[in-house]
């Protein structure tokens, strides 16, 4: 049984989530609420217990958040953590699956731990500090869409957990994406120079390259998917990229393949997910780079 405070936030929806997904035998055990800084019947104070499973009548108890015990925060004021940080910090010691040392394993446990992180700023409200924080976009973060819920279906505390149960299992997969891509830009890509500014290439079936390159920086990047072969050439919106000359030069050099010019001119796309009739280009990379670096 893992025992949460009533109302859960982040913080015990993350607890919970890293207990029932990487927790060796606890995939399946039910959930309690309490009052916050409540325990369960039965349960010791939260200074008397070192081990955070307690045997509790014929029932193995975890407490998050809440209790006082060895994954409950409030007994100190320290900002870098939460109830969150310390469950990671157990389940990782406690799970095989962590102690691989094995790179797919090390960038999982680089994924949690950035997803943990967040959490632990917002435990702490450290929101109110992002730039521009009242601004709308921040809504559609998780906090904001858990408080919208609660509003929306009022006093169902498990129904919350679930609803984040299967948002960390979503924003896991992104941050792993995430770290992939940031080596794929780092190991696998080239770099190279427009008009406009810098600009990157990788050959990648990892999306989120576009992404993670834009956000660094990169004025221009330029994507081929080496498995379903279709290319995309994305600049920054707040860049002055004009891909029209681009995008006349590769109707010439490949007339079979299927273009599309955004109305933007900053978006040149042969082939997606969003389009599969699309024909892919048979051009080389290199030569994609050839013409951006010439336009």
């Amino acid at each position: 049984m893992i025992v949460g405070h009533t109302m859960p936030d982040l913080d015990v929806g993350s607890s919970i989530w890293l207990i029932k997904r990487f927790l060796p035998s606890w995939e399946e055990a039910k959930l309690e609420f309490v009052s916050a800084g409540d325990r369960i019947a039965g349960a010791k104070p939260g200074n008397e217990v070192d081990n955070p499973i307690e045997k509790i009548g014929e029932n193995e108890v975890i407490h998050v958040d809440t209790g006082m015990g060895p994954l409950d925060h409030h007994q100190t004021n320290e900002q870098s953590l939460c109830a969150a940080s310390l469950t990671w910090d157990y389940v990782r010691k406690n799970s095989e699956m962590f102690s691989d040392e094995s790179p797919k394993a090390k960038d999982k446990i680089e994924a949690i731990t950035r997803l943990i992180n967040v959490v632990v700023e917002d435990d702490h409200f450290k929101d109110c500090l992002y730039p521009d924080a009242n601004a709308d976009h921040y809504l559609f973060m998780l906090r904001g869409i858990l408080d919208g819920l609660k509003l929306e279906k009022p006093d169902q505390d498990e129904y919350y957990v679930n609803f984040m149960m299967e948002t960390f299992d979503s924003l896991l997969h992104s941050f792993e994406n995430k770290v992939w891509a940031e080596k794929e830009i780092n190991e696998n890509s080239e770099k190279f120079e427009t008009k406009w500014g810098k600009a990157l290439a990788s050959e990648t079936v990892n999306d989120e390259v576009i992404r993670v390159a834009q956000k660094m920086g990169y004025v221009l990047v330029v994507r081929h998917d080496p498995r379903k072969k279709y290319l995309r050439i994305k600049a920054r919106p707040d860049s002055k990229v004009d891909l029209t000359r681009a995008y006349e030069r590769f109707l010439k050099m490949d007339p079979k393949a299927t273009w599309f010019l955004h109305v933007s001119k900053k978006m040149l796309l042969n082939g997606g997910t969003k389009n599969p009739k699309m024909k892919p280009t048979s051009l080389p990379l290199s030569d994609i780079i050839g013409v951006l670096k010439e336009s």
